[in-house]
Order: structure tokens, then sequence, then C-alpha cells
């Protein structure tokens, strides 16, 4: 392995989330983000999904540290997971690293190391030199990374747009893309979130207008729903309301927790007195109201959820304008529609991206994706962040601006890329993918398929009495039926099945106890063969044997 330089995603590619890739050369191992995904609805009772790291397991003696681009979920949050197994520094700028510890503080996770950099700033972590370069995106803090290894530099973007005017006042540093791709960049690994999109993301500053417009004519109170962690949007949305002489509300745990860090740390400015809780509204006019709140996305225990609903102390009714400052991020389609429906219900003025410029994305739109090949022009590109055609898009678009072919990379979660100055290939496969975590922690697939079984097909149970000492039925067997059949418009059914049972509990007359296990057995796969004959279902079986 001498000489080359091993890059494994070990998650973020064929999906959205979970974003985490090993840069591995000789003895030292660095790891670009550490994220979570959350769980579709093939995946019932998952709380998140996280990278598999056995491969950072079996390798913890290489690990040097954690490079994160930003403080987003999808790239912070598996890190109380990683932190407990790992002892290893956390690098990020000012907002991210308080992100961090504030994750790691809810998860009870201490004493870790957390290194607070800025754009511009180099640390070294074994053979690897590393430079943070300042980005746009739609969270602050963002950076590009400029990871320098023994055979050349490797460009890894993180998520990014260009923006030109942000609100900020710090633009993307153009200029040190440039100057790494003057010198030669091995490789780029940039964000494909948005290479279905042409032309160029809109500036944050463009919805300004917008809200500028909604603000003037609504009557009653606004509520604004939006990501918690987009602080320049809520920031824009504060400065607005207070030129109109509205009083800030935030709502939402997580809202009103980044609010709290984003003032302390100097990102969000707004004037105290213009800030209230809940129960001071009432000493306001609707017209002097703003709240801004989570619940973009549908969530059922978001504030803009329990506002349609009735469940919160502030309800939203007729004279209210709602803004729906984001789009649904794909799967959360139907809970957004359907508390878009619930508004209206209530009488309230709902306006959302569909209707107008509420919302620009944070990702790089293919112009801007060019504009980076172009500034580092690299000789081996490898596609990151997006599902399987956002990848194979991107690296179309890299063989279109003169890189070769065989040069670009489109990986699956796992796969090992080599590299050296003069080739590059893949290489087999580590262990990857996701590790389901729910409230008691990690759950395999045998219980993922259960929990499926359960909620599809539904549970038998059959109790069986015997005598313990001579295997005789004692009682006839007894049915419970959940999710499977409405027992009493089922009576055939339950009585066929309980024949059965008779039949299949004769086997454990003057049977040794040894073999009660496999007599058991067989019992649940004749039962699951009759159901599965009789209702083309095949529930969850669950034999019950008594002994008296």
């Amino acid at each position: 392995m001498a000489n080359k330089l091993k890059i494994i995603p070990l998650g973020g590619l064929g999906e959205i989330g979970k974003n985490m890739t090993v840069l591995e050369y000789n003895g030292d191992i660095v790891v670009v983000d550490c994220g979570l995904i959350f769980p579709d609805e093939e995946m019932p009772g998952i709380d998140i999904v996280i990278p598999d790291m056995e491969y950072l397991r079996e390798n913890r003696q290489k690990l040097k540290g954690f490079l994160i681009t930003h403080g987003h979920e999808d790239h912070i949050g598996a890190l109380p997971y990683a932190l407990r197994e790992f002892d290893v520094p956390v690098y990020g700028t000012a907002f991210t690293i308080a992100l961090i510890e504030h994750k790691l503080e809810e998860a009870r996770v201490s004493g870790k190391r957390l290194v607070t950099v800025k754009p511009g700033d180099h640390v070294e972590l074994g053979c690897f030199k590393v430079e943070f370069i300042k980005t746009g995106h739609s969270i602050a803090g963002a950076v590009a990374l400029a990871i320098n290894t023994p055979i050349g530099t490797v460009i890894h973007t993180g998520d990014f747009k260009v923006d030109f005017t942000p609100i900020d006042g710090e633009p993307i540093d153009i200029n040190r893309f440039a100057y790494y791709g003057s010198r030669g960049v091995l490789a780029l690994m940039s964000d494909s979130t948005n290479i279905e999109s042409p032309g160029h993301t809109q500036s944050e500053r463009d919805i300004g207008k917008t809200f500028e417009h909604y603000f003037n004519v609504a009557q009653g109170r606004i509520i604004v729903a939006s990501f918690a962690s987009n602080v320049y949007r809520i920031q824009q949305v504060a400065d607005v309301a207070v030129s109109h002489g509205r009083v800030l509300c935030f709502q939402g745990r997580s809202m009103e927790q980044v609010v709290q860090i984003a003032m302390r740390l100097g990102y969000l400015k707004i004037p105290p007195e213009s800030i209230v809780k809940v129960d001071q509204l009432k000493r306001y006019r609707d017209d002097q109201v703003c709240v801004i709140t989570t619940g973009s996305q549908g969530e059922p225990m978001s504030g803009l959820f329990r506002m349609a609903t009735a469940t919160h102390r502030l309800n939203i009714g007729a004279g209210d304008t709602v803004i729906i400052s984001a789009s649904a991020i794909p799967g959360n389609e139907r809970g957004v529609s359907r508390v878009i429906n619930q508004l209206y219900q209530k009488g309230a003025e709902v306006i959302y991206n569909r209707m107008a410029d509420v919302h620009v994305s944070g990702h790089a739109c293919r112009e801007e994706l060019r504009l980076m090949m172009e500034l580092t022009k690299p000789k081996y590109f490898i596609p990151v962040h997006g599902e399987f055609r956002h990848l194979v898009m991107h690296g179309q678009l890299a063989e279109d601006m003169g890189i070769l072919s065989e040069n670009v990379f489109v990986a699956d979660c796992g796969d090992v890329i080599e590299l050296t100055q003069r080739s590059g290939k893949k290489n087999g496969s580590v262990t990857a993918g996701g590790v389901m975590v729910d409230g008691i922690g990690g759950i395999d697939d045998v219980v993922l398929k259960d929990r499926k079984t359960l909620s599809q097909d539904g549970l038998v149970v059959a109790v069986l009495t015997i005598d313990s000492e001579t295997g005789r039925m004692l009682a006839a067997p007894e049915i419970i039926s959940r999710g499977f059949v409405y027992m009493r418009d089922s009576e055939d059914l339950i009585a066929d099945t309980k024949a059965l049972l008779v039949k299949e509990t004769r086997k454990f007359e003057g049977a040794d106890r040894s073999d009660y296990a496999g007599i058991k057995a067989g019992v649940k796969n004749s039962l699951k063969s009759f159901l599965k004959n009789r209702t083309k279902r095949t529930p969850m079986i669950m034999p019950i044997v008594i002994e008296i």
C-alpha cells in the first residue's frame, strides 16, 4: 500500500444523508464528516440510521481525527456514537463545534477534544495537512477541505453553493480553489445534490423581497416555518419583522436551541427586546406578532404541526399567514402536504415554494458544479453526496469537462478507491451500510424484518396447554390475533386453526421433553403454512406451550 491513497466512502453515496468518508495513507486515517439519515417508511420504529463504522474499529490505531464540513445532522448526527468508541479530536468551525457540543451534551458524551478552526486555518493530522476553505451553504460556518497528502491534494467541497451576495457578507473563497487548481489537484470530491438543476442557485438575499411583500400585506399574525439550522433565513425574517414593528417568538425545541447558540456566537443579530415567549404574545395585537418555528418538513412533533392540529399553546386560525420557507426533502412530501391542508382547514393563508420564492437551495446547481471543476482542474473526480442518478450525472459532467472517463469514480458506500500520482482504480470494498438505531440502541435486520411483518400481516399467538408429565392436551387451544383478522368475523378460520392445533399438539404425547423445541417449531411451521394457504398472508406466528 506504499504511496497509495485510499478513499473509502462509508456513507453519503446512493443516498441523501449519512455522509462519511475515510481517507487513508499508509498508517494514517482521517474521516470527513460523520452524519446520520432519517428512516423511511420501510423502517418502522427506527429513529435514525448511522454509518456502519466497522472499518474504523478494525483500524482504530490509525485514526487521527474527524474533519467536519458543517453542522447539519447528515454531517454531524452520528458523532455521539462515534466518539463513544474513538478518542480522537474533531475539527470544525465555531458554529459547527457549538452544535456538536450540544449534541454530545444531550447524548451524555463528555471529555471529547473539539477543536475550533476558521477558514484559512491549517491543521496537521499524521501525514495529512488540511486547510479549511470558506464556502456558502444554508448553514453558518460551512467549509470545504483541501487535504494535502504525500501524493497530492484532495479537495472535498462539503455541501456548497456559489453565492456572491451571502447574508453574512463573506462569499465562497473562489481564489483559494483556483490556487489549488493552479498547483494541481489530485482528486475532487464534490457535492452532487443539485446536479439535475440547470444554471445557478439563487442567492439567499433573493427571497428577502418575498418576505417584505407578505409582511406588508399581512393583517394578522405571521408564522414562518424553516429549518432551525438556517440562521441566514432566520436573520432575514427577523430583520423584516422588526422593521414592521413585530415581536419575534421562536417555537420548536431545536429552533430555540439553535437561535440561542447563534446569538451567543454572533451569527444572529436580533434586538433582545424584540424576542418574547409564547405566553407573552397575548399582550400584542395579531399584527404585531411574528412566530418562527420548526415544522417545514411536516414532522409530527414539530411546532408547526402542533399549531396546525390545535395541540399547541399557539394555535393557527383564520387571519394568520403561514410561510413555509423550505422545500420538502425527498420522502417528506406527504407530511408537508398534510400540514398545508390542515392549515387551510383552519382558515389560514399558506405560502409555500410552489406559490412564491420563499426558499432557495443551499446546494450548487449544474453551472456552479462546472465552475468548481474548472477552478480545481482535478486529475481524478469522485462525485459524492447524492442518490445514484446524481452521482452518474455528475460523473458525466466531469467527462464533458475533459476529465478522462477512467479517472471518474462513481462509487458505492464501502468501495475502496486507490489513487497514485499516475493511476487510480477501485480495489475491493469494506464493510459499509447503515446501523439502525431506536430508543434502545442498535437494531439488526432480523428485528426490522419482524417489525415489517407485524406492520403488514400482524401477529397470531397460539396458546397450547399440556400435561407436564404425559404431554396430553389439557384444554382447547387458544388463538389470539392482533392485526391479522378480526376474530368475530372469521369464526370458520379460527375453528379450522384450532382443529389443526389439536392435531399438532398430539405430537407432544409420550414425547421426550428434549423433543419439545422441535415439536413446537413444527407447530409453528404447520400453522404458518395453513394460514398462508387460507388467507394469502404470512403473519408472525408465536406458539406458547404451557406445561401444567
